[in-house]
């Protein structure tokens, strides 16, 4: 079973990753700036640091719901490599918004792009599943024939 999950795990780990070093940016950020918590606002510098942040971990449980949907009932490769590119996306989303938040925006529409992707991949998947286990009907064998 390991070897059908080993490349999902390993982009979660490398996702918690770079969770943690936009964590390690915002406690950064707060330190030259002198904004203790709780406080949320400041310079407009900190204020895009930490929305940055917070914009990348709202969507990191949707992430990596997707990516393991996708992952288990699609193709495990695809789902990696999808989640990869998605990995990129986020981390040049967070180093557009710390320079200026226009920046943000071409990597944001990335980003949503390939989850919009692992959603497909997911349903196709799940749909997949379900019609050939409980229908009886597989999908691949009608497309090939």
């Amino acid at each position: 079973m390991l070897d059908q999950i080993h490349w999902l795990a390993a982009v979660t780990i490398l996702g918690v990753l770079e969770q943690a070093y936009f964590f390690l940016q915002v406690i950064y950020a707060r330190r030259l700036f002198g904004i203790s918590p709780p406080k949320i606002s400041g310079p407009p510098e900190f204020e895009r640091i930490f929305r940055a942040q917070m914009n990348s971990s709202e969507y990191f449980p949707i992430f990596l719901a997707l990516l393991w949907q996708a992952g288990l009932f699609f193709h495990q490769g695809l789902a990696a490599a999808l989640g990869l590119l998605y990995l990129c996306a986020r981390y040049c989303y967070f180093m557009g918004y710390k320079a200026s938040s226009s920046e943000r925006l071409a990597p944001m529409y990335f980003s949503a792009g390939v989850l919009w992707i692992l959603i497909a991949v997911s349903a196709l998947g799940i749909l997949h599943f379900f019609l050939s286990h409980y229908v009886g009907l597989n999908i691949l064998q009608l497309l090939t024939a």
